[in-house]
């Protein structure tokens, strides 16, 4: 027993760190993805009847919806982030430290300038607003929401900042680092929220102390930590901070940030589309569609986050030897995800809702399509070629609605035809992405699909 079991832990030892270096790093970010995501989860679900425990129904429903009027701010990023990611891993990867350095000091700069600006514009509008009437509150609760809301947004502006931290580990090949710190931080939440049920009665502003405060705890702890040892040559400094170099990084972040707003504004469309055009009890079984296959894009997601960076280091050492093995194993992994579909989908949710089978059909053609074309998006951006892939974005976002319309209603497929018609809009992954991916490694790219 023992014996099989050290022969087996051996076996799994060398299949983890057998191959290149960047194979490794990519396997072990895999495996601890894995493990994060799962206790991520569990959690997220320990959170809610927690949370329930401490507030009331209504408190729990302004929170709800202050954490989503909140989210909506990401956008102030204007895609500085996926920027600094793909600068900071080339710059590492040609062996140019301080212009590396350069980067992480001028993101930080120009980053902490916008949020600095964001927070001072809110603080000085808040009192003039009306919380109770926002959240459809009782007028009471408005002496409690007012510095409620300029709290939480006010961490949110200083997160926004330290979470550049986790961009550099996710430059550096280890964006399962990042997860676990998330972790660490949602773990401390929730003790913090256990302790409150305790000791105070249901508090909004406690909560959101809790909650926001800390991943500004645990963020800036990491930061001084990793910005002191391993990555004390790239810390942010003032000496560092060159503005001219944020045209650099801006032209990159902000392709990437609208090809991100197209995608978020044609998926969050589509439920819309389906209760207009057929009544919201059709959304039902899109949605369990949707979320189920969901899954296996998560799966999929899991297994290429870690390469976005390693291609950019690889594209720029000329490794194509890496990057063609790379994208034969994500193809034979996209294949067996989508083989074993059918029998999860079965397990998940047996006969409790009638899930159409054309239904199922055209999702799983959405699945194939985006998990197909993911193989090779991911090393599109990760060198940063992404020219084509926002032309056609911004295309697709113009053609979405029509189109759906037209499936759905034209042709009478009915929620299905929305699922044909987004999957269309989604084609430049599976279609165009490749054959650019050919012609860039061939070096055969010119015009916009070298861009």
């Amino acid at each position: 027993m023992i014996k099989s079991l050290a022969k087996y832990t051996s076996y799994i030892n060398n299949l983890i760190n057998k191959g290149h270096s960047r194979s490794v790093r990519t396997k072990k970010n895999i495996i601890l993805a894995v493990i994060v995501k799962g206790l991520s989860i569990l959690v997220s679900l320990l959170m809610v009847p927690l949370t329930l425990d401490y507030l009331d129904s209504t408190k729990y429903g302004i929170w709800l919806t202050l954490s989503s009027f909140i989210g909506w701010f990401t956008f102030f990023d204007i895609g500085l982030g996926h920027g600094l990611r793909n600068r900071f891993a080339e710059a590492v990867a040609r062996g140019k430290y301080k212009l590396a350095r350069i980067y992480v000091s001028t993101t930080y700069a120009i980053l902490g300038i916008i949020m600095a600006g964001v927070c001072i514009l809110f603080a000085l509008v808040n009192p003039f607003i009306n919380w109770s009437q926002v959240f459809n509150s009782q007028q009471v609760l408005n002496n409690e929401l007012a510095p409620l809301v300029l709290l939480v947004f006010s961490f949110f502006c200083l997160q926004f900042v330290l979470d550049l931290v986790g961009i550099i580990l996710s430059a550096d090949q280890r964006p399962a680092i990042n997860d676990l710190f998330r972790l660490i931080s949602s773990i401390l939440s929730l003790s913090i929220i256990y302790v409150l049920t305790k000791v105070t009665e249901g508090s909004l502003w406690f909560f959101g102390l809790a909650v926001s405060g800390t991943s500004i705890i645990v963020y800036l702890i990491v930061s001084l930590v990793l910005y002191s040892t391993r990555y004390k040559q790239y810390a942010p400094s003032f000496k560092f901070i060159r503005f001219k170099y944020a045209k650099d990084l801006l032209n990159l972040g902000v392709q990437f940030f609208l090809i991100q707003i197209v995608w978020i504004v044609i998926f969050a469309t589509d439920n819309v589309i389906i209760a207009q055009l057929f009544g919201p009890e059709e959304v039902g079984p899109y949605n369990i569609a949707f979320k189920y296959f969901g899954m296996i894009t998560m799966v999929f997601n899991i297994l290429t986050a870690p390469l976005w960076s390693a291609y950019t280091e690889a594209y720029v050492k000329e490794d194509y030897d890496w990057i063609n093995g790379t994208i034969r194993k994500l193809k034979k992994a996209s294949i067996v995800l989508l083989a074993i579909s059918p029998f999860f989908y079965k397990l998940w949710i047996g006969n409790k809702l009638t899930i159409p089978f054309f239904m199922s059909f055209c999702m799983f053609i959405y699945v194939v399509a985006v998990t197909w074309g993911s193989i090779f998006v991911i090393f599109l951006n990760g060198i940063g070629k992404v020219r084509l892939q926002l032309y056609f974005a911004i295309g697709a976002g113009i053609l979405n609605i029509p189109l759906c319309i037209l499936f759905a209603k034209t042709f009478q497929l009915g929620p299905s035809g929305v699922i044909l018609a987004t999957t269309i809009c989604m084609s430049f992954g599976p279609i165009l992405a490749p054959i650019q991916f050919k012609k860039i490694l061939n070096k055969t790219a010119k015009g916009i699909w070298n861009k």
